[in-house]
């Protein structure tokens, strides 16, 4: 059972955070930010995702996104499995120095439950609030674009490759977003 926000509309728009489990720092390699960035190219175009925002850190996630659709839950599932399975290999067969060390704390969480054989790499829950003001939007976003900031990793949002902030400062984003203003339409 999910310990975090549920995801209870599944076409309103969510702030999500997606955690690596343990807060293992996955993401300070390139190839494994940039299997998150096309699996999210892929969910835009085949899954009816549309993200809003976005960060990659070393250790999470933040999305702002939904799914007109109606399958928000379904495709943050399809998401984490394919992203997990695709890293794991990754790291079994690249150059990965933490290969051992990564590899056993991803099994021992597997073990931790049930539902997983091997590895675990995502945590279950994806920490997704309902964004239900045009001011609330606002602050999520400048959150997730402030992260790499307060983390020291670049001194302006906009310098940090692995973000929205790029797109909303007019420059070349890795993934093409859908823009949140003019402003959204909330929940009510």
């Amino acid at each position: 059972m999910s310990t975090g926000y549920q995801i209870a509309d599944q076409k309103a728009l969510y702030y999500l955070t997606l955690q690596v489990v343990d807060w293992i720092d996955v993401f300070t390699r390139p190839i494994y930010r940039d299997i998150i960035i096309d699996s999210l190219r892929y969910c835009q175009e085949y899954k009816g995702l549309q993200v809003f925002g976005y960060v990659i850190m070393s250790n999470h996630i933040h999305l702002i996104a939904n799914s007109p659709n109606g399958h928000l839950s379904e495709t943050l599932r399809d998401f984490k499995k394919f992203t997990a399975k695709t890293i794991i290999n990754t790291i079994i067969n690249g150059n990965e120095s933490r290969r051992e060390w990564m590899l056993n704390r991803f099994n021992f969480n597997a073990n931790r439950h049930s539902r997983n054989k091997n590895f675990q790499l995502w945590t279950h829950e994806n920490h997704a609030e309902i964004l239900y003001s045009n001011d609330f939007i606002q602050e999520k976003l400048e959150y997730l674009h402030n992260n790499p900031v307060r983390a020291r990793i670049v001194e302006n949002p906009e310098d940090y490759l692995y973000s929205s902030a790029r797109n909303y400062a007019d420059m070349d984003g890795l993934l093409e977003i859908a823009y949140i203003y003019p402003k959204w339409e909330t929940y009510n």
